[in-house]
C-alpha cells in the first residue's frame, strides 16, 4: 500500500485514485523506460513531494497504481458454465476496453523486468488463472463439458479471443465494444461451447 504521509496527515483517497490512474495513464504512454515521478504529478495535477511522501520510488508507485486501478479476473459463479465463461470473457474485456486497457496491454510485455511490479504482477495472474480454471472445473463436475475437455486450451482460447477482440477492434467500433463488453461475450462463448461440444462428441 501507499506509504504514510507521517503522523497527522489524513489521506485523500481521491487524491490516490487520480495519482494511480495517471500512473497507468503515463505507464501507458511511455513505458517503463519513460515513466517518471515527475510525469505522473504533472498528469494528476498534484506536487511531485505529494507523490515522495506517498510512494518512496516509482516501482512502488506503479506497484500500487496497478493494485488500486486495474481490474482483474476473478472467479463469478452464475450456476452454468455459459454463464461463468461469459462472465469471464467480460471481465477480460472490461480490462482492455476501459480506462486501463491500454497499462494491462503494456504490462503483458514490460511487467516482468520491472523492479517490484514483476513478482505483484505474477502473483496477480496465478490468481486470475486459479479463478478461470475454476470456473471450467466446475462445468466438468456439471457434466456440462466432457471430463476429458482441455482446461488450458479452453481458457486460452477464450480469454485469448476477448483479448485479441479488444485489442484489434477499429477505433470507430471501440466504444460501442466497451459500453457493451457483454453482448460479444455471449458470441464468444456461445461458439467456444458449440466447438468444445462438436469436437468432445467425435
Amino acid at each position: 500500500m501507499p506509504a504514510s504521509e507521517g503522523p497527522g496527515r489524513r489521506r485523500d483517497p481521491e487524491v490516490d485514485r487520480r495519482i494511480a490512474q495517471a500512473a497507468l495513464e503515463v505507464f501507458a504512454d511511455t513505458g517503463w523506460a519513460g515513466f517518471a515521478m515527475e510525469t505522473v504529478a504533472r498528469r494528476a495535477g498534484v506536487g511531485k513531494a505529494s507523490l515522495y511522501l506517498r510512494w518512496s520510488s516509482k516501482e512502488t508507485l506503479l506497484t500500487d497504481a496497478v493494485t488500486l486501478r486495474l481490474a482483474r479476473v476473478f472467479d463469478a459463479d452464475t450456476g452454468t458454465l455459459h454463464g461463468d465463461l461469459v462472465k469471464l470473457a467480460g471481465q477480460v474485456l472490461d480490462i482492455y476496453t476501459g480506462s486501463t486497457g491500454r497499462a494491462a496491454s503494456r504490462l503483458t510485455l514490460e511487467a516482468a523486468a520491472i523492479p517490484g511490479v514483476a513478482a505483484h504482477y505474477d502473483a496477480m495472474r496465478a490468481s486470475q488463472r486459479h479463478a478461470a480454471r475454476a470456473i471450467v472445473r466446475r462445468g466438468i463436475d456439471r457434466g456440462e463439458v466432457a471430463a476429458n475437455v482441455s482446461v488450458t486450451l479452453l481458457l486460452e482460447t477464450l480469454v485469448g479471443g476477448a483479448m485479441m477482440h479488444a485489442l484489434t477492434a477499429p477505433p470507430a467500433q471501440h466504444a460501442a465494444l466497451a459500453a457493451d463488453t457483454t453482448g460479444y461475450a455471449v458470441r464468444l462463448v456461445d461458439f467456444l461451447l458449440d466447438a468444445v461440444t462438436t469436437q468432445t462428441a467425435h
